[in-house]
């Protein structure tokens, strides 16, 4: 039995024992005492004032008192008003430490044979991933990483927008403006070439209303006839038709972007583990469609679309089907749902990581599926994020103006080498493990900038902020890390195992040394927490604390000039610790961490 449910069940007993209250002691919440009082768990008395009689300062007296003399993991207590402040005995925390040090994988929690699938990133063909992308990415992939580690098997999968009117926009302004030109001849990643060519549709359509409304066009008939969006309309509804050269343009400029979106990937440090592709799943869900309006679940209006009516849930009508038979994309959101848990028997759970934009619509599918009588739709799961901006501004990618993913993960890089050049923590290595240092530097502070906030709020990327080695930022934990790696490196000079540590029983910890452990030993809870919250930033900040924490015990504990060897032994062994369990939740968010710096 771990501290908190000996805390747990030593106060259900006296609760029991003082007040005659049965109360199952799993109910029973227990809070970290706050930093500026003495102890570890708080437990509020408040609620308790019923059963006792009492005020809750004298509620929490008693359980104190009670603990004291009847729980062996209770060393000490204070009240402060209603908040009964539990001491936990030196000698518990090093037999923890000692069973943490004992498992290879400690945090990891046992595996539950259930699987669990996970879908990010979902671009379209017609441009390169950008800002916003990377938030999807860095989100979707650090959910799936915290997932596998709370036991689920975890399917990362990706739905690709590679059909539609803005990829044919690409396509025409290819062949109007293009020459011929392929990613080799252009020297230009085939994402950005495709993307290229979707800016130039954009000014192309802009001119030509211009010329239109010039002529006397009301601009709504302008916006409608010009040319080039004419063409673009008819070589969609050639690829509809499957006509041969439309159909091998479209294959070859989609082969350029996936390309260059592996590229991106790799450099993201991110993969999938199956892609489903828009092409293939627009016409699923037309069957559901069919069968949900033969058994009442959706009506047919009088020009033959058919709806779904989720007035009664507090929502309003919604298209399923269109009146000419063809699938909206919330027929074949309802087709892919189904057909995901028909491909994997084992599938508990989908989560939807896409922008807040979206969150009606999520609403609306996950109603729809339970209409059906999908029990698993109460399972499903939109991991819905905020926006994020610059310094200068919002972006319009059919503007060019968009941030774009490649740019920003080299400047952050580049910036990351300046910096780490400025403070001289590359002195004794090559070129070749500079370069590795600078991407592990620029890339983990990308990420841990944008998960350590809450996914639901928009934010604020600023790069500057982010690449400091100081405060809540990537940088000072992966310097953390290596700091403690340094550590390691001169105990195994001086003979001491770095890999089976312990700590005695004779050591006596210093209070700075038991709230390590305690937050050591959080490590398992905070993975439960940030899974069922679907929240990286849980990680995030668990890791920051501990390399705060980790800091203060460098700052004011000697590590090799103690005279005892025991003490010295042990705070390498609590160093070993950390180190480990920082790579493990930084690992979570898809971040590196460096054993020099």
């Amino acid at each position: 039995m771990d501290i908190v449910s000996q805390l747990q069940q030593g106060i259900a007993e006296g609760l029991k024992s003082l007040y005659d209250h049965e109360v199952s002691a799993s109910d029973l919440g227990l809070q970290p005492t706050r930093k500026e009082f003495e102890g570890t768990y708080t437990f509020v008395t408040f609620p308790y004032g019923k059963i006792s009689k009492k005020n809750p300062m004298e509620t929490g007296e008693d359980l104190g008192t009670y603990l004291k003399e009847n729980c062996e993991v209770v060393d000490g207590y204070n009240v402060v008003k209603g908040f009964l402040n539990i001491e936990v005995s030196a000698s518990i925390w090093t037999s923890l430490f000692n069973q943490i040090a004992a498992k290879p994988n400690f945090g990891a929690h046992a595996r539950k044979g259930e699987t669990v699938m996970v879908e990010y990133s979902s671009p379209n063909t017609n441009k390169p991933l950008h800002l916003g992308h990377l938030r999807n990415i860095f989100l979707g992939y650090s959910v799936s990483q915290i997932y596998d580690a709370f036991g689920y098997d975890v399917v990362k999968v990706q739905i690709i927008n590679d059909r539609g009117i803005h990829i044919c926009k690409s396509m025409v302004a290819w062949q109007k403006f293009g020459n011929g030109e392929t990613p080799t001849s252009a020297e230009l990643k085939g994402d950005k070439l495709v993307g290229k060519y979707y800016v130039e549709f954009d000014k192309a359509y802009k001119a030509e209303i211009a010329q239109l409304v010039e002529a006397g066009k009301p601009k709504e008939v302008a916006e409608k006839e010009a040319p080039i969006l004419l063409e673009a309309q008819d070589l969609l509804r050639k690829w509809e038709a499957k006509e041969s050269d439309t159909y091998a343009l479209w294959e070859k400029m989609n082969g350029w972007v996936y390309e260059g979106f592996d590229a991106t990937y790799q450099q993201m440090g991110v993969d999938f583990d199956k892609l489903y592709y828009e092409s293939n799943t627009y016409l699923l869900g037309k069957e559901q469609v069919a069968e949900g309006l033969k058994a009442g679940h959706f009506f047919a209006k009088d020009d033959g679309s058919v709806w779904v009516d989720l007035t009664e849930e507090g929502l309003d009508q919604k298209i399923v089907q269109r009146s000419d038979g063809t699938a909206v994309y919330m027929t074949q959101d309802i087709g892919t749902a189904i057909q995901r848990f028909k491909e994997y028997p084992g599938l508990i759970k989908q989560v939807y990581t896409v922008g807040n934009e979206q969150d009606y619509h999520f609403k609306v599918l996950f109603l729809i599926l339970k209409k059906l009588g999908y029990k698993w739709a109460e399972e499903c799961y939109h991991l819905s994020y905020g926006m994020v901006d610059l310094p200068s501004g919002k972006m319009k990618s059919r503007e060019g103006t968009v941030v774009d993913a490649d740019d920003l993960m080299n400047e952050m890089i580049s910036t990351a080498a300046h910096h780490t050049k400025e403070l001289g923590k590359i002195d004794g290595f090559n070129e070749e493990q500079a370069r590795e240092l600078y991407d592990t530097i620029g890339l983990g502070a990308l990420k841990y900038f944008l998960l350590k906030v809450d996914p639901k709020k928009r934010m604020l990327f600023d790069p500057q902020e982010s690449i400091e080695f100081h405060g809540n930022t990537g940088p000072f934990i992966q310097y953390t890390h290596a700091r403690i790696s340094a550590i390691l490196r001169r105990a195994s000079e001086l003979g001491i195992d770095t890999e089976s540590l312990s700590i005695s029983s004779d050591i006596q910890l210093t209070q700075t040394e038991c709230d390590l452990i305690y937050l050591i030993s959080e490590l398992p809870n905070k993975i439960k927490l940030a899974a069922e919250d679907y929240l990286p930033s849980v990680i995030a900040q668990y890791v920051y604390d501990l390399a705060k924490e980790y800091n203060k015990f460098y700052a004011e504990l000697a590590i090799f000039g103690e005279q005892d060897q025991g003490v010295t032994t042990a705070r390498v062994a609590l160093s070993a610790q950390v180190a480990k369990n920082i790579k493990f939740g930084m690992s979570l968010l898809g971040i590196h961490v460096p054993d020099r710096m």
